[in-house]
């Protein structure tokens, strides 16, 4: 087939980047080669855009035993005990068919985790959504939770945090990241690097199908009118097939046989196989007339860039295939050698005795095309407005209309979809600041929170890097948790406009800023740009996965009172910022603006001493400060109680909006038992940790004199009864 610019196009690749192709091979691609070279030059694959700003991200510290650049994140949370944990998004797919993109991409971001020899026990998500106004949001909405319950409920993973959030930007490019985190011995971790020559490349799993043709290459382009008809670009999922395969797999680990293992997830059989090589230094020949199909007559083409689910690579050592193919069989999956590991430092393919393609390994990897794209800077917007000189509103009314909002209101129609407790090891699941999940058979635990903050990083990127970091630490903080490390899923729109990557790359900034100061690196992540529609971006929208180590687990601490007549401590100032809060928002509609500032000293140190009351009994329930500010996290203390709380006015601000509703960073709201206050407070004068005392904890009611006196159910309701109805 001769190669038109049409075709070229239709790779998603620009005809430059055609002429480095020719260039490369010293010759003209065939058809398959180009499939090839668009499967991993695309955004998805190369991270072409984003490389040299993600370098210059902290991924180490004490704990940290792999870092990025491998299927995921590896710490060490001691007695020979891993964790391994990354998040991915599937967005373009979930758009398109929001069951199946979702389920896959649960499915693929499993494999990353068990590839690496780890057995999955959490699962987590962050998914956004258009305007529940748009006529297609519902739809999608009820789509994409079924596909996540659907995969994580039949593959025996507890889906146990996430997050849900609605903003008309979303509205024709929905956002799906999955996150999964895994259990392994810190000496029996696997990596992808191939090693040996002749050794055998060996698939396992399901057969190869035509579903997930150029999804990766879909996956970097931006939707358009009729981005409805990339449906077959969309994988289809079987979690019972990925079962068997993850047993297969966590069996022959036990033993010695593999050298090397990959799964094939975005660009399939191509991705996995370059990746093994590229990174050992090898080439690989592969014999596509061998490999298992699920329909008949399937071209090399469609083998090499079929993205069909719940496959392998893996390199054997000499002599293990007879062991390794009975392992297979048992679990009822395919088993087949179909190539070896050569000198040659190419990808060799061949079909029905004839090379088919013949392509440099570098040529795929390290020379693929790295763009430092023009980017703007963003300036902090300024306050244009003041509370003063708008419609006087009641405080009740407010609280009430923002805790039955999208955003702010209960998530348990969607939660409750998910099986949150299988496997028995989820001591706190969804409803507090970070899930708990102990690890099997032991008394410690780990805490996962997924967070994002796509309104603080429009206004100023900067800001909003570090914000979403410090909230990420937070979250752990507040169940008593150790903060180690972070995955991070970076969504942005098309990064060939410089308003565009200078978002992102001044997100990376505050990041970057924010996980040095704080000791907290980013082990494993994933780009997805080109997020948007006809040319209309999303917002940017960086979502942080974070992971916490609780060395012993004695009484799990959550986020709503325990005790009446208990004292409320507040840590951190408020300065009443409004700007970007979900007060402004809902209330006023004002989406303009600041952020509110990041004080990272202050937020190490509020968290840091925060920790240290936990960690010693002192605190009885703790809740960080974030959306809808202190008056929101008060009434959320409230909602898994039987206590209310009454509140104290405040003395130093003389506007109760700014006070209450103000969303100021570094901040923790704590319960403290009547007998410890005085040595509670001893240590936070001793180490000069502003807090006031807001209130005192009481039965059933919420109390703001002179403002409102509601019954902590009525409050429940209102906060309850959003997506039921919707």
């Amino acid at each position: 087939m001769k190669i038109t610019n049409e075709l070229i196009e239709k790779h998603g690749l620009k005809l430059e980047e055609y002429s480095k192709i020719k260039e490369l091979l010293k010759r003209e691609p065939n058809l398959l080669e180009l499939g090839i070279f668009s499967a991993m030059w695309n955004e998805h694959c190369s991270y072409k855009s984003s490389k040299i700003h993600l370098k210059n991200l902290p991924t180490k510290n004490n704990y940290v035993i792999q870092g990025p650049g491998e299927n995921a994140g590896v710490i060490d949370i001691g007695d020979n005990d891993a964790i391994v944990f990354k998040i991915e998004s599937h967005n373009h797919p979930s758009f398109i068919e929001p069951y199946q993109g979702a389920s896959t991409g649960v499915g693929g971001i499993l494999r990353d985790v068990f590839t690496m020899g780890a057995r999955p026990i959490a699962l987590l998500n962050s998914i956004h959504f258009g305007s529940p106004k748009n006529k297609k949001t519902r739809n999608l909405l009820h789509g994409v939770v079924s596909g996540i319950g659907g995969y994580g409920n039949c593959i025996g993973i507890p889906t146990v945090a996430g997050e849900t959030k609605f903003n008309d930007t979303y509205n024709e490019n929905i956002l799906v990241n999955a996150m999964a985190v895994g259990h392994a011995k810190k000496d029996k971790i696997f990596y992808s690097k191939a090693k040996g020559l002749n050794k055998s490349v060996v698939y396992v799993g399901s057969k190869t199908g035509r579903d997930g043709i150029h999804g990766a290459s879909m996956a970097s382009a931006e939707f358009d009118e009729k981005s409805e008809e990339k449906k077959p670009t969309v994988q289809v999922g079987d979690p019972f097939t990925e079962k068997l395969l993850l047993e297969a797999c966590l069996e022959l680990m036990k033993d010695n046989s593999i050298i090397s293992i990959q799964d094939m997830g975005a660009a399939g059989l191509t991705s996995s196989s370059v990746e093994m090589a590229f990174k050992g230094g090898l080439g690989i020949e592969i014999d596509l007339s061998k490999v298992p199909c699920r329909e008949d007559n399937m071209s090399p083409y469609e083998m090499m860039l079929s993205e069909s689910q719940e496959r392998m690579l893996i390199i054997l050592e000499d002599g293990k295939e007879k062991n390794a193919k009975k392992i297979f069989e048992k679990w009822d999956l395919d088993f087949v050698v179909i190539g070896k590991t050569t000198n040659t430092n190419q990808l060799t393919l061949k079909f029905r005795q004839n090379i088919v393609a013949d392509i440099p390994i570098d040529a795929l990897s390290s020379k693929a095309p790295v763009y430092d794209r023009k980017w703007t800077k963003i300036k902090v917007p300024e306050k244009k407005i003041s509370l003063k000189n708008l419609k006087k509103v009641k405080f009740d009314e407010s609280l009430i209309q923002i805790l039955s909002s999208p955003n702010q209101s209960n998530k348990s129609w969607i939660t409750d979809q998910y099986d949150q407790m299988v496997m028995c090891d989820t001591i706190q699941k969804s409803g507090s600041d970070a899930a708990i999940v102990r690890i099997h058979n032991k008394d410690k635990a780990i805490a996962v929170t997924v967070d994002s903050s796509a309104n603080y990083s429009k206004s100023h990127p900067i800001t909003g890097g570090k914000q979403i970091v410090c909230e990420s630490r937070r979250n752990l903080i507040s169940v008593g948790a150790k903060p180690i490390a972070i995955t991070n899923c970076l969504n942005f729109g098309n990064p060939e406009n410089p308003k565009i990557m200078g978002e992102f790359a001044e997100t990376i900034i505050g990041i970057k800023e924010a996980c040095e100061f704080l000791d907290y690196p980013v082990v494993s992540g994933n780009v997805s740009f080109y997020n948007g529609t006809n040319q209309k971006n999303i917002y940017p929208t960086p979502v942080i996965g974070g992971v916490g180590l609780i060395k012993k687990i004695n009484n799990p601490i959550n986020s709503f009172f325990q005790q009446e007549n208990n004292p409320v401590l507040l840590i951190g100032k408020t300065f009443g910022h409004l700007f970007q809060s979900i007060f402004f928002e809902e209330i006023y509609s004002i989406k303009d603006g600041p952020p509110p500032e990041i004080n990272l000293i202050n937020e190490k140190n509020n968290g840091d001493i925060v920790l240290k009351l936990i960690n010693d009994g002192l605190i009885l329930s703790a809740h960080d400060i974030s959306a809808g500010g202190l008056i929101v996290a008060l009434a959320e203390m409230t909602f898994g109680s039987s206590c209310g709380i009454k509140i104290n006015k405040p003395k130093k601000l003389a506007n109760i909006f700014e006070y209450f509703f103000g969303e100021d960073q570094g901040r923790y709201v704590l319960e403290v038992r009547q007998d410890d206050i005085t040595k509670v407070l001893k240590i936070l004068k001793d180490n000069n940790i502003y807090n006031e005392t807001v209130g005192l904890t009481q039965k059933n009611t919420f109390e703001l004199p002179g403002e409102l006196k509601i019954n902590i159910n009525e409050l429940y309701n209102a906060n309850n009864k959003w997506y039921y109805n919707y």
